[in-house]
């Protein structure tokens, strides 16, 4: 089993930043693809930044050129720069990982448990 841990939300002024992580734990073999996703009230949960084992990344037009991935491969742990950040922002944000475990049987999907970022005066 396979479990991420989620942390560094919580309350900003617009304009401010944010640093996220999500470290994953478990009987991992290998991590693919790493990633968020967020929720606003009321609305679906919505993809905006991924990135691959190899470092390529992926990003949502609502937050390119404000927010940033990486990844620890050592650490089976991404991160989430957030500058500029605006009151669309606010939601609960939950990070992925796509892996592979040590007992084979094909790639699997995990989830954190979300992280409330507000950005309000």
């Amino acid at each position: 089993q396979v479990q991420l841990v989620e942390s560094g939300g919580g309350l900003v002024q617009p304009g401010g930043s944010l640093r996220l992580s999500c470290a994953a734990s478990g009987s991992i073999f290998s991590i693919n693809s790493m990633g968020w996703y967020r929720q606003a009230p009321g609305k679906q949960r919505e993809f905006f930044a991924s990135v691959t084992s190899g470092g390529s990344t992926n990003y949502a037009d609502s937050v390119k050129g404000r927010f940033t991935i990486s990844r620890d491969n050592a650490k089976n742990t991404v991160y989430l720069q957030m500058n500029s950040l605006k009151p669309e922002d606010t939601a609960v944000y939950y990070c992925y990982a796509n892996y592979r475990t040590i007992q084979g049987g094909g790639l699997f999907s995990a989830w954190g448990q979300g992280t409330q970022v507000t950005v309000s005066s």
